[in-house]
């Protein structure tokens, strides 16, 4: 079914390569699933940058994570995680802390209120994602978070 792309950003003149129908394709296809996901977060008062951060710190455990490590493991990179972690200091989701080994170093850990309220967040975001995605069926689902990951191989070596 290719074409489909064409239509809908009203374009009349074929793509000249196959691989970058595919690059817009997958563009246009993240742009809509981060729209999806911005209105549903919207709803609890974050940001999905702000929610990935909670997440990654609920991984962490009770010892918390520095501001590099946040910044490693975050979805979408970035720039300003500093200020991305006051705003949920500031709604007392997050405590920060400096290290008693290393001044230099800030630990963050996540409040129990952060914790609840990605409790809160988790059955609702999964029924949002089986509804979206489970009629693709778990066979068609690796196939695309394999052939994804393998476009990301591709594109992680910013030499080529």
């Amino acid at each position: 079914m290719p074409g489909k792309l064409l239509a809908e950003i009203g374009q009349t003149k074929p793509f000249e390569q196959i691989e970058e129908e595919a690059v817009l394709n997958i563009t246009r296809t993240a742009d809509l699933l981060g729209q999806r996901t911005t209105e549903f977060l919207r709803t609890y008062n974050l940001t999905p940058s702000q929610y990935n951060v909670l997440r990654i710190l609920r991984g962490a455990g009770p010892d918390g994570a520095t501001c590099s490590q946040i910044g490693e493991r975050m979805i979408s990179h970035d720039p300003d995680i500093t200020r991305l972690l006051d705003r949920l200091a500031n709604r007392g989701l997050i405590l920060r802390e400096r290290s008693t080994e290393d001044r230099r170093v800030v630990m963050t850990a996540i409040t129990s209120e952060g914790l609840a309220l990605l409790a809160g967040i988790d059955e609702p975001l999964r029924q949002l994602f089986h509804r979206r995605m489970g009629s693709l069926g778990r066979a068609s689902l690796e196939t695309l978070i394999g052939q994804l990951e393998q476009i990301r191989e591709l594109f992680a070596d910013a030499t080529n």
